[in-house]
């Protein structure tokens, strides 16, 4: 008589065990999306911006340390050229160029931080709340309040708030820059979060008895990182701007050194008559180089929300 083999069960729930975390693994790893900084560094133009950043962020951290003399020292020869001693020569006043444009990374990387995470900062809570409320008379009077700061001339307003101020100084220009500048990242915002307010996991949060503004920056902000992110690249890059704008207007605060506050002097000295060009020259063009490198950033922010843009 003879018997028909028969399989080890053992030996088979090895193997199906084994096959079962294989293919685990391999539907682990097909779904493993890329870490942000990776998707961004893929960008060649989000790549320039970062390094020349990242250059500008080193010198205004160790500007006492790369400035050859006191930016404000005017002990030296006046209308002197460049030398080994002046780098990029000298001001009417007898004052170092080069330290000055070194000080002078430091005002607009302040000005650039603070402003854009401020700015940032109020669109968020106001476009937000403003989205999930849609149709309440919350929403109606966020929205009558964002429409008007979207319509009023902010230049003006902005040159007015500075000029009628008794005290200038960073904090000043910051909070004038913040609170003119955050309208249309909210109108932005607005329209994200209405469109994920009725998702699966929100309803999940509000049966889970989770508060609203819970729900709104703990829940739903962490689906929106690339527009906030996006959001306060573009509100530093346009304070900075802001701010270079207004000391070459003459209402920047005197007391610091700044590249704005360079092109104030410059022109209120007349250094294109007396063939300083390097004086004029030199702080517009680090400050045109920062902001161009701010907008190349931008580029890898917007690869975060839109696929379709990262590079093969």
């Amino acid at each position: 008589m003879t018997t028909t083999p028969t399989s080890d069960p053992m030996r088979l729930g090895d193997v199906d065990q084994g096959q079962a975390t294989a293919a685990a693994e391999e539907v682990s790893d097909a779904q493993v999306p890329d870490a942000w900084w990776k998707i961004i560094w893929s960008s060649k133009k989000a790549r320039v911006g970062i390094v020349i950043v990242a250059v500008y962020v080193l010198v205004a951290l160790f500007a006492p340390l790369l400035a050859p003399h006191d930016p404000t020292n005017s002990d030296f020869v006046p209308l002197a050229g460049p030398s080994a001693e002046n780098w990029l020569g000298t001001t009417t006043n007898g004052q170092d160029i080069a330290s000055q444009l070194i000080y002078g990374s430091r005002v607009s990387m302040l000005v650039g931080l603070f402003g854009g995470v401020l700015a940032t900062l109020i669109a968020l809570f106001i476009g937000m709340v403003s989205g999930y409320a849609e149709g309440t008379l919350l929403d109606d009077g966020l929205t009558f309040v964002t429409n008007v700061a979207l319509v009023i001339p902010v230049l003006p307003l902005i040159i007015t708030l500075v000029a009628y101020a008794e005290t200038r100084g960073v904090g000043l220009i910051v909070a004038v820059i913040a609170i003119t500048s955050w309208a249309g990242a909210a109108r932005g915002k607005r329209s994200q979060i209405i469109t994920l307010r009725n998702r699966d996991f929100v309803t999940a949060a509000k049966f889970s008895g989770e508060g609203t503004l819970r729900i709104i920056f703990r829940e739903i902000m962490p689906n929106m990182t690339s527009l906030v992110a996006a959001g306060f690249v573009g509100a530093a890059t346009g304070a900075i701007g802001a701010e270079a704008g207004l000391a070459v207007l003459g209402l920047g605060d005197s007391r610091q050194v700044s590249w704005g506050t360079m092109l104030y002097q410059a022109d209120a000295q007349g250094a294109i008559a007396q063939g300083l060009f390097i004086w004029v020259f030199a702080p517009g063009l680090v400050l045109a180089l920062l902001i161009t490198a701010m907008s190349f950033l931008n580029f890898g922010v917007d690869l975060l929300s839109n696929p379709h843009l990262r590079e093969d």
